[in-house]
């Protein structure tokens, strides 16, 4: 008997994202896609669903899609907008929508039903999506502010946080809906009737704001009262009034834009739109904020009521029209920062004079929510590091000028419980001064914040260290997505370099759904390439860093690729197709010479230096040159762009890349590669990596340039890393890929220095910026960055646990599983929940056996490759695999290759290592 199938409904726009699943068959997720439904300004959004059952071999044959123009019409089947019709395809993820053009504001329904070799589903549950502010002509409200006597503009810069409120009446008629469409500038919280909107905290996403500026959208029919009604705002500074040192852009003081538009049921309407009849003050609590700094709340301050009806202000100012940021308004499509997890601490030390430390045993980001109690002007400070000194203080010399500092001034109404607004911290250490008493560990909570998105991957092994370094990875990832990826989220930069993110990308895509927060940050880099065509280092610029790197601005192109290899999404290399063609012809015309690009400006980042008290190595053995770093990159983009121009239709594009790459290859090789010996440059372990990993060697010679990275990590390095940001985003696939996943394996589990287990057995519970973090230079000691994973969570994910997509293939829609087991680890349990469904791989050693279970999800494929011994497979284990519904294709070095259709199976292979 077939079993039922099930179809979950994601809306793509133009990217992709999950929902829940929901509890019964036939049934739709919440067209939620993380991001908001309400406020899309796309004009094609992309359908997409996803085919659930416990049925093998569940492939889709067709699909029909009905959009409609409200519920009544869907559940009648009536596609008012439009109606596919029965339509011929296997594509479950990235349909345009292809019916009547859609207009602002307007709310489409959809359905979907699919037929497959096994059945056909019946209609799925509705879903549905609501179109935005599609035109400037669309806004009717103004941009408002004013700047205030306790503004401190000038050295160490402090601004009080403003509060914006319109009282209003609405007509004596019963409301069929209200929406809110707001952008407070640069954070902000928005209420209604006293009722905070939302969960999400420092929004809107950051920006440029001078190029684009995002704003939310909220669904408020249910916070509206018959009586008088009052929005509150409060804002932030946040990026946009950042002021803190030259060379970080400050855009102006806080302002807000919002427009409340009210329909009633006879078809009136209503709009309440920011201007000049607003009310605004800056004597409220929160007196300072900053990302940096920290927050300073005055609790006697607060004004109950502000954001209600019957409140009294007089005192507040009329609200001045501000010069608008500049920015094109967009619907923001990546989803806010929230509150997404919690830490209790673990310790609390007392530090004599009336000082405690609190250990959070985890080094985090997000603030401290707190209960404390005192009297009326009882100022209580919370100091925030990650690090302490031997005497138990906090080590606050790699914050730099950063204060990471909040003060809570007491109303006097004990027990009192707060938390920030508009900061955040990175942390795993608070000192805590003022108190009255000895506070208890029950008091605090430690609050983690981040882009709020899926965890879609799932990673264990039998390897203890390998399981504290992949939490150590988890927890370093999730800390520094922050409406862009940053490279840090304690000290005074937090800013999105893009060399920390490259091939990292791809690692953190098997964990998290960042596809949203990655297309976000390539319209973020898009935005601030220079006229000319240089891209740079830092992306949004607030600081303008732009050094005409290949390696750092390189990443540009490879995040493209990786949300098409990962996600199935064409959509952003088509967008920033123009503008990475514009980079690189900028750098060949510039920089190249005799086809050898001669610019890269840092090298192979924080590769381990001779001396631990080194940042950056002054051994010339160590450094990779320049031309080499910059010409493989060169030639790997060059390979890049050749795809995307065949991918978006650019023939001749495609050719002139594909031969300006051979062009470079050869030239590289005739300079850099001393066939002799067999080694690039000087022979640096990332020199040859990357000439391996990107094809520039020739085959006769691939197997000795091999062979100079293995000598030269076991014979100068002992088997440990050898390779800064650069290197490391190569160095384990390429180590497997030839043959050693036994060294890269030993890499990946050394406890010595440099290893990531250094990082573990000197405490760490993040990943450090430095190899050498617990000794070189303190300005430069972050204990939390991801730059120096490279691309151990993708050999995690990729080898380790053998899940990828077939080359040719995007999106897994067909999928390689190919575990590659080492000595010495017994077990991988790895899951990742693709755009086509969940993928599972969970293999174990015992007594003489590979057992082996695997998922391959409904409207997918896979190409399995079953560990053998001596490249045999029994033929009886060959048969029941067959019987399976297995096709046997052959046997490649230790593996039997099988072609899997979809479904979940138990294999069982005699093994011997």
């Amino acid at each position: 008997m077939k079993k039922s199938l099930i179809i979950y409904l994601f809306l793509s726009l133009s990217m992709f994202a999950f929902s829940k699943k929901a509890p019964i068959s036939t049934s739709c997720l919440q067209t939620e896609m993380r991001v908001n439904p309400k406020g899309l300004d796309c004009i094609t959004p992309r359908l997409s669903w996803e085919i659930s059952s416990e049925a093998r071999d569940v492939q889709q044959l067709c699909y029909h899609v009905l959009v409609s123009s409200s519920l009544d019409k869907l559940n009648q089947d009536e596609g008012d907008l439009w109606d596919s019709g029965l339509v011929t395809s296997n594509q479950s993820v990235y349909i345009p929508y292809g019916g009547q053009a859609l207009a602002s504001r307007m709310k489409c329904y959809w359905k979907v039903k699919v037929k497959t070799n096994q059945g056909t589903t019946s209609w799925s549950e509705p879903s549905n999506w609501e179109m935005g502010l599609m035109h400037p002509t669309d806004w009717q409200a103004l941009w408002i502010g004013r700047s205030f006597p306790a503004d401190k503009l000038v050295g160490k810069t402090s601004v009080p946080a403003r509060y914006v409120r319109k009282s209003f009446y609405l007509k004596t008629k019963k409301v069929q809906k209200a929406t809110l469409y707001v952008s407070g500038l640069g954070f902000y919280e928005a209420f209604l009737n006293s009722q905070k909107l939302g969960d999400q905290v420092l929004a809107p996403t950051p920006t440029d704001y001078s190029k684009s500026v995002k704003y939310n959208t909220f669904d408020v029919t249910g916070n509206l009262s018959g009586d008088e009604n009052v929005i509150g705002v409060v804002l932030g500074n946040g990026r946009y009034s950042t002021m803190r040192m030259p060379g970080v852009r400050h855009f102006g003081l806080p302002c807000l834009l919002a427009q409340l538009e009210v329909v009633y049921e006879d078809g009136d309407r209503d709009l309440i739109a920011t201007d000049t009849s607003w009310k605004i003050t800056a004597d409220g609590p929160i007196l300072a904020n900053s990302e940096f700094d920290g927050e300073a709340y005055d609790a006697r301050k607060e004004m109950p009521g502000w954001n209600t009806s019957g409140f009294d202000d007089q005192s507040w100012l009329q609200a001045e029209l501000v010069t608008a940021p500049g920015g094109r308004m967009e619907a923001q499509l990546n989803r806010n920062i929230k509150i997404m997890d919690t830490v209790k601490p673990i310790a609390l030390n007392e530090l004599g004079n009336g000082a405690y430390v609190l250990d959070m045993g985890q080094n985090m980001v997000g603030w401290l929510r707190m209960q404390v109690k005192g009297e009326r002007g009882d100022q209580v400070k919370l100091r925030f590091a990650e690090l302490l000194q031997k005497d138990g203080t906090l080590y606050t010399a790699n914050l730099r000028s950063a204060d990471c500092t909040d003060t809570y001034i007491m109303k006097g109404t004990s027990p009192e419980t707060w938390e920030p607004t508009f900061t955040y911290h990175g942390f795993r250490y608070v000192e805590l001064t003022g108190f009255r008493e000895k506070p208890s560990l029950a008091d605090f909570e430690g609050q983690v914040i981040y882009d709020e998105m899926e965890l879609t991957g799932k990673w264990v092994t039998s390897d203890t260290l390998l399981n504290r370094i992949y939490q150590n990875s988890y927890w370093g990832i999730r800390s520094n997505y922050r409406g862009m990826p940053t490279d840090c989220p304690q000290r005074d930069e937090r800013m999105g370099w893009l060399g920390d993110r490259a091939v990292g990308s791809q690692g953190e895509s098997y964990m998290f759904n960042n596809h949203l927060l990655y297309a976000k940050w390539l319209d973020d880099i898009e935005q601030a390439q220079k006229e000319g065509g240089a891209v740079p280092d830092v992306a949004p610029n607030y600081w303008d860093v732009c050094t005409d790197n290949m390696t750092w601005p390189g990443a540009y192109l490879i995040i493209a690729n990786m949300l098409y290899e990962q996600f199935g999404d064409l959509a952003p290399i088509v967008k920033h197709y123009d503008s990475m063609k514009k980079w690189m012809y900028y750098m060949k015309d510039k920089y190249m010479v005799d086809h050898i690009m001669t610019k890269d400006n840092f090298g192979d980042w924080c590769m381990p230096p001779e001396s631990p008290e080194l940042i950056h190595s002054k051994d010339p053995s160590r450094i990779t040159e320049a031309a080499v770093l910059g010409t493989t990159f060169y030639y790997h983009l060059s390979g890049l762009m050749s795809r995307f121009a065949t991918l978006v239709g650019h023939a001749q594009d495609a050719d002139a890349f594909q031969q300006e790459a051979l062009a470079v290859k050869d030239a590289f090789n005739t300079k850099y590669f001393h066939a002799d010996a067999g080694y690039y440059g000087n022979n640096t372990v990332t020199a040859n990596i990357l000439s391996l990993r990107f094809g520039m060697v020739p085959e006769q010679y691939q197997q000795a340039v091999f062979a100079n990275i293995v000598e030269k990590t076991m014979k100068d390095f002992n088997g440990h890393v050898s390779t800064g940001l650069v290197g490391i985003q190569q160095l384990m696939r390429g180590l497997s890929d030839y043959g050693r996943s036994d060294l890269a394996y030993q890499i990946a589990t050394n406890r010595t220095y440099p290893s990531w287990g250094y990082m573990v057995d000197k405490g760490a519970t993040t990943i450090w910026e430095l190899w050498n973090g617990d000794t070189a230079d303190p300005a430069m000691n972050s204990a939390n960055h991801v730059m120096l994973l490279g691309d151990l969570i993708v050999w995690n994910y990729g080898y380790l646990a053998g899940i990828n997509n077939t080359p040719g293939s995007v999106g897994f829609k067909h999928i390689t599983l190919k575990p590659y087991p080492v000595k010495g680890l017994g077990s991988v349990k790895a899951s990742f929940r693709s755009v086509h469904g969940e993928i599972k791989s969970d293999w174990r050693k015992e007594q003489g056996h590979f057992l082996w279970n695997i998922t391959v999800p409904c409207n997918t494929s896979a190409k399995v490759y079953v560990p053998v011994t001596d490249a045999k497979m029994d033929r009886k284990e060959q048969r029941l695999l067959e019987k399976e519904g297995a096709k046997f294709v052959g046997v490649e070095n230790r593996y039997a290759v099988f072609d899997f259709p979809s479904g979940s199976y138990s294999l069982k292979t005699r093994y011997a290592e």
